[in-house]
């Protein structure tokens, strides 16, 4: 849970600003901004969600000065960049020194990957290679340790193909 009110919130990898839209509604006096390395995903989301700012950007290189966001989500990303430490630096750079993140992606279990599998070779084929990195919990604990990153709580869920961490700066 988020120990304070945040002033400015960040979903980084927001796509179609699904989830940025339902950030912005819990959280109606907050500021939110959702950014995509996708102009077409940035260009639906500002049609969409007209009321919420969305910016076309690179996670490895965001646009925002240091220590601009309270709260940080990054949902079902680190998984499709490049380079995961250079984004959680990025994430980390535009932190607030007392703000949160929030990373959350599938775990890399068994069940996952089957589902996964199935789903690339059906309806989701357009997702065919979409993993750059495969990651599974201590894996990615490594990864946060490495950017600087404590896990203030974690999470597995969905029959543990699902893993949520809540981290703050060290």
């Amino acid at each position: 849970m988020i120990r304070r009110f945040p002033g400015n919130v960040l979903d980084v990898g927001c796509a179609s600003g699904w989830l940025t839209a339902r950030i912005a509604k819990i959280l109606p006096q907050t500021s939110v901004t959702g950014v995509d390395v996708s102009p077409k995903m940035i260009d639906y989301a500002k049609v969409v969600h007209p009321d919420i700012n969305f910016v076309h950007a690179d996670a490895h290189k965001l646009p925002f000065p240091n220590e601009s966001f309270d709260l940080i989500i990054c949902t079902e990303t680190l998984e499709h960049v490049i380079n995961p430490l250079g984004v959680l630096m990025e994430i980390k750079r535009c932190l607030a020194d007392n703000g949160e993140v929030i990373v959350s992606m599938d775990s890399g279990n068994w069940l996952f990957n089957l589902a996964w599998f199935f789903w690339t070779k059906t309806k989701g084929k357009v997702w065919q290679g979409a993993h750059l990195h495969k990651f599974d919990r201590k894996k990615l604990k490594k990864l946060f340790k490495k950017a600087n990153f404590k896990i203030e709580r974690q999470k597995i869920s969905h029959l543990g193909m699902a893993m949520t961490f809540r981290l703050r700066k060290t």
